[in-house]
């Protein structure tokens, strides 16, 4: 977790110094949610960049480990309700990970995973008895109304996934006293990226702001607020 008031005065700190003004709360929150939603998107490119390139055998160097470290903040899993036909998205859901069916609510190591197919493959799996979906080889397809199995019998229940949700709406809640906004912790929401992305984050924002600014005057801020 990063914490949004160290962000927003390090962004206020940055602001002043190079004399573009004060950066209300409403425009930090909004630019804020973008920032870290930018920077959440750009984990999966760069992890499949990363993946494409030769690793290292670095235990904390290693790219691809590094980002999936960063990534696996955002990982869960969850069972999914079945409604007409259909069993619906987890919500808040970012990345559709594993689907798999436990037989009556059966422990997670005796689960069976379900396999994902295009709805056009559908017709050849059903036509040859050794590819014909059964409850020991189900199969599913995903649609803008959900996710639907196609087993023989049917199921209707005990089905899970993992996934990637998408990260939480940031704010940075206050409250007004002689017509200043003071932080009000009760009311915020942190940042839900790596404690790593903080200086990150301070740049995209000013970078959204409009404000361009180099590492080494971030770094000067950091240090001032630090003594």
């Amino acid at each position: 977790m990063v914490n949004v008031d160290t962000v927003y005065q390090r962004v206020l700190a940055i602001a002043n110094k190079e004399q573009r003004g004060y950066i209300t709360p409403l425009e930090f929150n909004l630019l804020a949610n973008q920032a870290q939603l930018s920077i959440f998107e750009d984990y999966f490119t760069q992890l499949n960049q990363a993946l494409a390139a030769p690793g290292n055998e670095s235990e904390y160097s290693d790219i691809v480990k590094t980002l999936n470290e960063k990534i696996s903040i955002f990982k869960t899993r969850s069972a999914l309700t079945y409604s007409n036909g259909y069993f619906s998205y987890p919500p808040g859901m970012h990345k559709l990970g594993t689907l798999y069916y436990r037989p009556g609510g059966s422990s997670i190591e005796k689960a069976i995973e379900v396999q994902e197919i295009n709805p056009d493959e559908l017709i050849d799996y059903n036509k040859s008895p050794l590819t014909s979906p059964t409850r020991s080889r189900p199969i599913y397809i995903r649609s803008t109304n959900g996710i639907e199995i196609f087993s023989k019998p049917s199921i209707v229940k005990n089905i899970e996934t993992s996934y990637i949700r998408g990260p939480a709406k940031v704010e940075w809640g206050y409250v007004v006293t002689k017509e200043q906004a003071l932080y009000n912790a009760s009311t915020s929401n942190d940042f839900q990226l790596h404690a790593s992305e903080e200086i990150v984050l301070v740049a995209k924002i000013l970078g959204l702001a409009g404000i361009t600014i180099q590492k080494q005057d971030l770094m000067a801020v950091e240090q001032q607020q630090q003594a």
